[in-house]
């Protein structure tokens, strides 16, 4: 029989749907149970696309023993951390503080009032390692409810309290100003890896929030050392098995330091983030690798994330059917010296081993490979390698393949919008740009709909349950400010606004704090807030990035105010953590240059557009248009008419103008940084 789960929109929880677990989803419905009962709630965390998840649930909740172990000591709730960021944060942190890591699957014992008081991520089916077995620990949670209660209620109310205690650090007054920047630059020298690219060591993770501070910092001071380490990482994770040598994009991390053997996840927010640090790459040194990988990952987010309604599926998993229809990690993506052979022939295969590293002894699990391109290669003949790649391509596509997460998430479409806009509006790509004006459409259709707040994810072109959360407004609002500057369409420029006045209204505190939730939004037993980028910008570094490039766009005062409020905790971290919080770092960059603001009169796509678009200020704005409208539409445009009947760039920054110019020359000197 199908469990609650079944009436769900989440790919992860349908996964579970008909397991003999009698699953709940997070609702109050299920804590009223579990006090009715008076049993613990057993809460469970994860995703569609995490292989461990896979595991755990293969071993223990397909199991009708310990199923009906379960269904008789608790009630079991199944959380898309996904879905409910929210919820994951504020049981994660618990997580953290108590065993010193996290991770998921994540298994949380809670009491009816949704207080933790017993901890872990994946437990096996036997004992192993010196760790217990799920069965063992669940008969332990079972003892420990029924005869020493008076323990339990007290764990549980020192570790809310303790999480309750956990304030933010506010970053003092003040934004962070040249020094803060300087010494961020510093942390990450020495936390860079010289050898291989990307920062510290085994799993090695995309850095590509801090390459954009790199790129940034590079385009404001001339720092070489910073162009060099954004370059070389680039360089290093295109030419490694981390990037997908065949089909274009990125897998989720490399679980070495050299990016040869990656966890084979492929998350929709790595590549649109990857996408953008490609195509700012080559904005900055013209490079074709950087130039050929941001349209490879462009293309491979069209292809196999795109869903019918328009928007961005969230993953691909790591896991797919092997040659003897086992699900195994990578079955997709690895080959052997004699599956080249049985594709290309003895030659071809041969050349194709040694371009992509594929050796009889294997670099990944069985003697199979990950294909990366190996050091050394010397010159090779590009047409061979297009028809080799091609071939292994097309004998790939027979394979069977990885699962999708089809689900919509607000943020990270809206990190994919500002990829496809961009990258399109660069490389002479209409039809990149088409993708991310279809994708910003279904956002206000489904996602914002009838209730005007955003909604956090669709499925299928319906609007899912939950609320959005900070991210999802500053992501969101930072792709519709990216679309507005490649468009040239000012409701963009609205519909971002209308988001950030949400923000300003319900997500930002005292002292200009945000908190991940809005103040309206369901209490949980702490309110999240936290300002570290991981491997996507924290909510509160998007919004702040927003804000600030909507301020530029408009004068707004308030928003200019609650961004440098918001950079405040980048004062303080930027010098110590710099590698978490990157995209903080890129926004303290922007201001520190303005940001600039670039008014372009003259047509969408001309040359002075285009100009302005490949300027490497740090986060200047540009508004285009013309005609007598064109100010209502961007109020950059008010009272800059073109010169002499010719297209022409206005560039102003703290307040001050530059002479307005018709020659694309002279704009680009301007924005040069």
């Amino acid at each position: 029989m199908a469990n609650r789960l079944a009436q769900t929109t989440s790919p992860y929880l349908l996964q579970h749907a008909d397991n003999p677990v009698d699953w709940w989803p997070w609702s109050p419905e299920a804590f009223e149970e579990a006090r009715k009962r008076d049993v613990p709630v057993l809460l469970s965390v994860g995703y569609a696309s995490c292989h461990w998840c896979h595991v755990m649930a293969h071993e223990s909740f397909e199991d009708e023993t310990v199923a009906a172990y379960l269904n008789a000591h608790f009630v079991p709730v199944k959380v898309d951390r996904e879905e409910r960021p929210d919820v994951d944060a504020v049981y994660m942190e618990a997580v953290q503080a108590a065993t010193g890591h996290g991770g998921w699957p994540m298994t949380v014992f809670l009491t009816p009032d949704a207080e933790p008081f017993y901890f872990g991520t994946y437990f096996p089916p036997e004992a192993r390692h010196g760790s217990p077995s799920f069965q063992q620990v669940l008969e332990g949670v079972v003892a420990a409810w029924t005869d020493r209660r008076e323990e339990v209620a007290e764990v549980a109310g020192r570790i809310v309290a303790d999480l309750a205690g956990r304030s933010l650090v506010h970053g003092g007054d003040g934004v962070p100003g040249e020094q803060e920047t300087a010494q961020a630059l510093l942390g990450l020298t020495r936390e860079y890896d010289e050898q291989h690219g990307g920062f510290g060591g085994a799993p090695k993770f995309p850095p590509s929030m801090a390459v954009e501070f790199l790129l940034r910092h590079y385009a404001r001071t001339g720092s070489e050392g910073a162009l060099q380490m954004a370059a070389d990482t680039c360089s290093a994770m295109a030419r490694g098995g981390i990037y997908d040598q065949l089909g274009g994009g990125f897998a989720r991390y490399s679980v070495d330091r050299e990016w040869v053997v990656p966890h084979f996840e492929k998350m929709l927010y790595d590549n649109a983030l990857l996408c953008r640090v490609y195509a700012h790459l080559w904005r900055t040194t013209g490079s074709d690798e950087a130039r050929r990988i941001a349209l490879e990952t462009a293309d491979f987010m069209v292809r196999e994330l795109r869903t019918a309604e328009g928007g961005f599926a969230s993953a691909l998993d790591a896991d797919s059917e092997d040659a003897d229809g086992k699900h195994v990690e990578g079955a997709f993506y690895v080959w052997t010296p004699g599956q080249l052979r049985e594709v290309l022939g003895e030659d071809d295969a041969a050349f194709a081993a040694a371009y992509f590293g594929v050796t009889e002894e294997g670099t990944f699990e069985e003697g199979s490979s990950v294909l990366r391109l190996t050091e050394g290669a010397g010159p090779v003949d590009a047409a061979r390698v297009a028809d080799v790649r091609a071939r292994l391509l097309a004998a790939r596509a027979e394979r069977p393949r990885p699962g999708r997460d089809d689900k919509v998430v607000a943020a990270w479409n809206g990190l994919a919008i500002a990829a496809l806009a961009e990258t399109g509006a660069y490389f002479d790509r209409p039809d990149l740009v088409e993708r991310a004006t279809e994708a910003a459409d279904l956002l206000v259709r489904v996602h914002l709909g009838e209730v005007a707040r955003l909604t956090r994810t669709s499925m299928d072109g319906r609007a899912g349950g939950n609320a959005g959360v900070l991210e999802d407004y500053g992501d969101v609002a930072e792709g519709f400010l990216a679309l507005a500057a490649v468009t040239g369409e000012g409701a963009w420029l609205e519909f971002a606004g209308f988001l950030l006045d949400i923000v300003l209204e319900q997500f930002t505190g005292e002292g200009g704090q945000l908190y991940d939730t809005a103040h309206d939004a369901e209490q949980l037993i702490r309110r999240p807030q936290d300002p570290t980028d991981s491997a996507t910008p924290s909510g509160w570094t998007a919004a702040a990035g927003a804000l600030l490039s909507y301020a530029a766009y408009t004068g707004s005062e308030a928003h200019r105010t609650a961004a440098e409020g918001a950079l405040g905790v980048v004062k303080a971290l930027g010098p110590r953590v710099p590698r978490f919080v990157g995209w903080g770092l890129a926004v303290a960059e922007a201001l520190l240059d303005g940001p600039r603001e670039v008014a372009v009169a003259g047509p969408v796509g001309g040359e002075l557009h285009r100009t302005a678009l490949l300027g490497r200020a740090p986060g200047a704005v540009v508004a285009v248009g013309e005609g007598p409208g064109a100010g209502a539409e961007f109020p950059l445009l008010v009272d800059r008419p073109p010169v002499g009947g010719e297209p022409t760039g206005y560039v102003c920054r703290h307040f001050v103008c530059d002479a307005p110019t018709t020659d694309a020359g002279e704009l680009a000197a301007k924005l040069g940084g």
